[in-house]
């Protein structure tokens, strides 16, 4: 009878266990999710016109000579 006692409250405590890391997986999968890694740090400045511009509005190179 105290075998099954102990089993069980080995089983529970497993349980407990992998539903706290998933928990806490889920946590940090959402930390993760709202950190957005290609901002650049706040301290670094960029010249005007050398900022991050999307791919339509990027300055095209190419001048057209008469």
């Amino acid at each position: 009878m105290e075998t099954l006692i102990v089993i069980a409250a080995v089983a529970l405590l497993i349980a407990f266990g992998m539903r706290l890391i998933h928990r806490l997986n889920a946590q940090h999968d959402a930390r993760i999710a709202a950190h957005h890694f290609s901002d650049p740090f706040p301290a670094v400045f960029r010249p005007p016109g050398h900022g991050h511009h999307p791919p339509a509005e990027q300055p095209s190179d190419h001048r057209v000579t008469p």
